[in-house]
């Protein structure tokens, strides 16, 4: 196998531990969120200054649009662990895949492109797997709540995808990581002192691995990977971080996945894997 697909398992793989590792962590979503970016972008700004790669941005309107697009990611990984802590990290991973049900309807309208009908069919099949997912039409169940931030979560990186595809013509990953993640530190800090934790050695280690593993390292391999990988094998694998995740939870957990989220994770990521094959 190449050494460039391996290491682009290795990095979907730590992006799925992710929510894994928030569920040994009691502090709030918030507060997980703001320790993650944190130390994420603080590891990325060493090791782009370490590595002499380039920091700034080249207009100033970008600044602009990179602020807005850190706030989104701030409350994005928010309403993700909040999903994760409500329900069970399958519920929080399933429903997040379904982010490109949203992107379907959104990237046309931002950027002036016409809705393909197999886009429009693709995001009707996924959001059927989300209702299939859903135990029951009520506010007073967990998992149901849950399923919604999740949904939430999915809405919120679409945005943000919409924001990335357009740093990606000018910028590194890297460099829109750096920027997005500690916009978002700073965003979320004010939220995080209001919040009520208790501070123990394992739980402010796992923060700080979310942070520098799961993110900062696995964003540096992602992105590194991508230069002899093709997209249409990169997207392929990136779909495989709901399955690692649930496999995670399996064996640290011992949380197994229902069939009904079987179900409508399979009909998710089914729809997802075929429109990316296709494309």
């Amino acid at each position: 196998m190449n050494k460039d697909v391996i290491k682009l398992h290795i990095a979907v793989a730590l992006m799925g531990l992710a929510g894994v590792i928030a569920k040994f962590v009691s502090w709030p979503a918030v507060a997980v969120s703001f320790g993650r970016v944190l130390f994420s972008s603080a590891f990325l700004l060493v090791f782009m200054l370490v590595k002499g790669e380039k920091i700034k941005l080249d207009r100033k309107k970008d600044y602009m649009l990179i602020i807005l697009a850190g706030i989104i990611m701030g409350a994005h990984w928010t309403f993700f662990f909040l999903s994760i802590q409500l329900g069970s990290v399958a519920i929080g991973t399933i429903t997040f895949a379904a982010f490109p049900l949203f992107v379907t309807f959104l990237e046309p309208l931002i950027y002036k492109e016409r809705l393909k009908p197999f886009n429009v069919v693709i995001a009707i099949i996924m959001l059927l797997g989300v209702i299939i997912t859903v135990p029951e039409f009520s506010l007073q169940n967990s998992d149901t709540v849950a399923i919604i931030w999740g949904m939430v979560s999915a809405f919120s990186y679409a945005v943000l995808a919409l924001f990335n595809r357009y740093f990606a013509k000018s910028y590194s990953g890297r460099q829109v990581c750096l920027y997005e993640q500690g916009v978002a530190a700073v965003f979320l800090l004010p939220f995080a002192l209001h919040q009520s934790i208790t501070f123990t050695i394992p739980e402010f280690g796992a923060v700080i691995f979310l942070g520098i593993v799961c993110t900062a390292l696995a964003h540096s391999l992602f992105v590194g990977s991508l230069k002899n990988v093709s997209v249409q094998r990169a997207g392929i694998i990136s779909g495989m971080e709901t399955v690692y995740s649930i496999v995670f939870a399996a064996i640290l957990l011992g949380t197994m996945i229902t069939a009904r989220e079987l179900v409508g994770g399979v009909i998710i990521l089914g729809a997802a894997l075929y429109k990316t094959m296709r494309k």
